[in-house]
């Protein structure tokens, strides 16, 4: 397996090998335990880790692709498992957070559906918590994006805060004092789907005239593509950058063209986002929140973009003139956000079993000091005893001297 590597720091700490979770999380970042925790970003093509400390900063990257002719559960399992024992071989591990690009249940154990993957009701949390021998969390990779943007990124100081995340697609997220609003079943933050237009492009959801199919990379795509083919005079500058060669057309071309003045490029980004503006102001009417924060590839395109989505929503706001408005921010920790706000949110499920380990550590020092007392208190705790202790404890070293948040 290829992997690429992206180190700020070495340490020679091996991993601690935690063994149990309790299955209530506790919700306040403020109080979690400040240790370093893992997070993966999986994607159709990639699966990237790294080791985040309690202020979001990234100790060490790994990347590496998913295997191009299997994308079944157990390699990426396979892969999953490897980048975190190689991060755990120099870093004091204590949980893994996952954001996964799909559906994720309410419990945030089972991946219900992932469109680039197959995963189909996956419980990926218990496999990979059987196999790592540390708590795991399992989360939709736009509410962990979200989670990081408003704890050390664009949304910081936000209470109400919504995140569009402009990919292939459109994702989303929803944040209010502090907690990821998920739905009933998990779900929450599908804004793609959202019809704009009756009738209009098919979406490979099934449905028409879709968000996405208006404001996302596949659709800034599919018109200079669209446009090129019918050899459009607008069209030739781009035409001629590859060569004529129309599958060539990306939508990061496209973004590089129009910073250079391409005017069709321009056009085409000022069409995005509008359309962009029309659905935030939607989502405005519905949630009324402080903050939207545009992350995802496309957000690259910066102003010329985040321009035009500024202007149409403020056109197309319920109550404009009357109410305050949101502010629009683009994010600001680029494509690692999913992954440190993974570690960041498994933070919350490591002190629930730091408190728990220290609790049965203390349970077991009552019975031995018991145990000692009843024998007629012989000095020392017999061999039988101190191996009793490591084994009922996970082989833990010495967890009640591990600070408190």
């Amino acid at each position: 397996m290829s992997t690429h590597r992206d180190l700020s720091h070495r340490g020679s700490a091996r991993g601690t090998v935690l063994r149990t979770v309790g299955t209530r999380e506790r919700r306040s970042h403020l109080s979690a335990p400040r240790v370093p925790t893992v997070g993966i970003d999986i994607g159709g093509t990639k699966v990237m880790a790294g080791v985040v400390d309690a202020d979001g900063a990234i100790l060490e990257k790994v990347r590496t692709e998913t295997p191009d002719k299997s994308k079944s559960p157990k390699v990426v399992e396979d892969t999953i498992v490897e980048l975190v024992l190689d991060l755990s071989d120099r870093h004091d591990v204590h949980a893994v957070g996952i954001g996964a690009a799909g559906w994720v249940d309410a419990d945030r154990s089972t991946v219900l559906f992932a469109p680039p993957l197959a995963w189909r009701n996956e419980p990926l949390r218990d496999n990979l918590q059987s196999r790592l021998a540390v708590p795991v969390m399992v989360d939709n990779d736009a509410n962990t994006a979200a989670w990081a943007e408003w704890r050390f990124g664009a949304g910081r100081g936000e209470d109400h805060l919504v995140m569009i995340t402009l990919g292939t697609g459109i994702g989303g997220a929803i944040l209010e004092d502090g907690r990821v609003k998920r739905g009933k079943y998990g779900v929450a933050g599908e804004f793609g789907h959202m019809q704009v237009v009756p009738g209009g492009h098919r979406c490979p959801c099934g449905n028409r005239g879709c968000w996405e199919q208006y404001s996302s990379g596949n659709a800034l795509v599919r018109e200079a593509r669209e446009l090129a083919v019918a050899d459009s005079p607008v069209a030739h500058g781009i035409i001629e950058r590859v060569k004529g060669q129309v599958p060539d057309i990306t939508g990061p071309l496209i973004t590089e063209l129009a910073r250079e003045g391409d005017a069709m490029c321009v056009e085409l980004l000022q069409d995005i986002g509008q359309w962009l503006g029309v659905g935030i102001a939607n989502l405005a009417a519905a949630l009324d929140p402080s903050c939207f924060v545009i992350g995802g590839g496309v957000s690259a395109a910066d102003d010329l973009l985040i321009g035009p989505a500024r202007d149409a929503f403020r056109r197309h706001l319920t109550g404009r003139g009357y109410r305050p408005e949101a502010r629009i921010a683009k994010a600001q920790l680029g494509p690692e956000a999913g992954m440190v706000g993974a570690a960041d949110l498994a933070r919350l499920v490591a002190r629930r079993f730091r408190r728990a380990n220290r609790r049965r550590v203390e349970r077991y020092e009552r019975y031995e000091r018991y145990a000692q007392a009843f024998r007629g208190g012989a000095g020392g705790l017999t061999g039988r005893t101190v191996r009793d202790r490591n084994t009922a404890t996970g082989g833990t070293a010495r967890p009640t001297e591990e600070p408190e948040a």
